[in-house]
């Protein structure tokens, strides 16, 4: 396998991801310490960060020098509408620490996620402006939009990836290709989850929520408690026959009438986190940490090309989605 450094790992969506894609995390550092005990839960032997070295603006890099691909979710807030898109004038943005780190450990590949904003016009100057500290430091560097749906997860979420590699590889990284079969539509997805507890009519409701989902939103602490998101996203859910103004413990009961909520395992499900990884923390926490993931299934496709690009041959491809 290959080795990597994952910075802002929340609840490990993108770290998943690209586990399965072929890297091994010789260190996922994040800050935040319900996500941080979602990390160790689901996996003990990685190296999750603590104290000083969670956090991404202390974060002393060095001791991973060469290391294959330095890997992480940037957060988004300065280039999301809800954010304002402060940009480089937020406060909150972390690509100057993030240039600094690459410059620490100088690892062969980067890779980034962030939200669709950071490709607005607004922030042109500012790209250019990263492309060329990327080249500074010897990287090419090339970001692209991906839709989740088009590699399998139910999903209308979009995301920007950015992807830097040595000036000596830049020849060898293909971005993925979208997959020729479409996701599953939410009922079919999610009818066992919402029968679990023998509600009746999961098989009705199952063929009314044909369509796939709109963009979760998980929030912040100080900002956005356990719903589905904005008034725009709770009517979307409702076409689904969801509703959006929160999520619940539990699926419904046997005897249940009117429109069923998600559950924070269903909504995992829809982010495309396979069922047998827990998200530790109470149920805002918890939904939280979904809703703020990179689908893994997305990192997982992008990983793959960056393995190929970096040489370690073909990844494993017997997992899906909801394996």
């Amino acid at each position: 396998m290959m080795d990597s450094v994952e910075l802002c790992a929340g609840a490990g969506g993108q770290a998943l991801g690209l586990e399965l894609a072929g890297f091994s995390h010789r260190a996922a550092v994040e800050i935040d310490e319900a996500c941080q005990a979602t990390l160790r839960h689901n996996r003990p032997h990685w190296n999750v960060q603590s104290g000083i070295q969670a956090d991404v603006t202390q974060f002393d890099a060095a001791a991973y020098k060469g290391i294959d691909l330095l890997a992480g979710g940037l957060p988004c807030p300065p280039f999301s509408v809800a954010g304002h898109q402060l940009g480089e004038k937020d406060e909150r943005n972390l690509f100057p620490h993030a240039i600094r780190i690459i410059d620490e450990c100088k690892p062969k590949a980067v890779m980034i996620e962030n939200v669709r904003g950071f490709l607005d016009p607004v922030f042109s100057d500012y790209r250019e402006f990263l492309r060329h500290q990327f080249s500074r430091l010897g990287y090419h560097v090339d970001w692209r939009l991906f839709n989740a749906s088009d590699f399998g997860v139910s999903q209308l979420r979009p995301r920007v990836v950015i992807v830097a590699v040595r000036n000596t590889l830049k020849d060898r990284f293909t971005w993925p290709k979208r997959h020729e079969t479409p996701p599953q539509d939410v009922g079919s997805l999610l009818r066992d989850l919402m029968a679990a507890d023998g509600w009746q009519g999961a098989d009705a409701w199952a063929r009314h929520a044909k369509g796939i989902a709109p963009t979760l939103v998980g929030g912040s602490k100080k900002h956005g408690g356990p719903d589905l998101g904005p008034t725009r996203a709770r009517k979307a859910w409702e076409l689904l026959g969801v509703d959006g103004k929160g999520v619940v413990d539990c699926p419904p009961s046997p005897d249940f009438s009117g429109m069923p909520r998600l559950t924070v395992r269903m909504a995992a499900r829809i982010q495309g986190f396979p069922d047998d990884w827990h998200f530790v923390g109470r149920k805002t926490a918890a939904y939280r940490q979904v809703g703020n993931a990179f689908p893994p299934p997305v990192a997982k496709a992008v990983g793959h090309s960056l393995s190929l690009a970096l040489g370690a041959g073909h990844a494993d491809e017997k997992w899906v989605v909801n394996g």
